[in-house]
């Protein structure tokens, strides 16, 4: 896997005007997570209008319950306040933690900013333990970069 030519990809995606934002979206979490073996869940969540919520938005992997997260609760709702990037190499040592799947050993979040205000964020799950390096959190901060001009 090389960050590099996954990071022309994403470009390329979201400069594709002929799509929607939505399937724009999509095609990315389908990117990322086909190319990274560890990436087994990929999905955005979105700040829910002027509720102190997330919603889920497109995503890739297995279905979840999670379709709407509370400020303050799990790894999402906690990036939601904290406005910074959320590296988990073991979920199980996570005491405010929302388990998607029995599965799940390791979670990244990274906060998107649109004019400064963290609107959302982008969400991988990991069924490998603690397999994100400084490499994905650049890489993902780059990609939340990208998306934040679309939307």
């Amino acid at each position: 896997m090389n960050f590099d030519l996954l990071k022309s990809k994403v470009t390329e995606i979201v400069s594709n005007t002929n799509d929607s934002v939505e399937k724009r979206l999509f095609e990315i979490c389908n990117v990322l997570e086909s190319q990274i073996d560890y990436y087994d869940w990929v999905g955005f969540y979105f700040k829910n209008g002027d509720k102190d919520e997330l919603k889920l938005g497109p995503y890739v992997g297995e279905s979840t319950d999670h379709e709407i997260i509370p400020f303050g609760k799990g790894i999402c709702g906690q990036v939601a306040l904290s406005n910074t990037n959320f590296v988990v190499p073991d979920v199980s040592a996570q005491d405010n933690y929302l388990a998607c799947s029995i599965s799940v050993k390791a979670e990244i979040v990274i906060p998107i900013f649109v004019d400064d205000e963290n609107i959302g964020q982008i969400d991988i799950d990991s069924k490998t333990a603690n397999p994100f390096s400084d490499k994905d959190e650049r890489f993902l901060e780059f990609v939340c970069h990208e998306v934040a001009k679309i939307l």
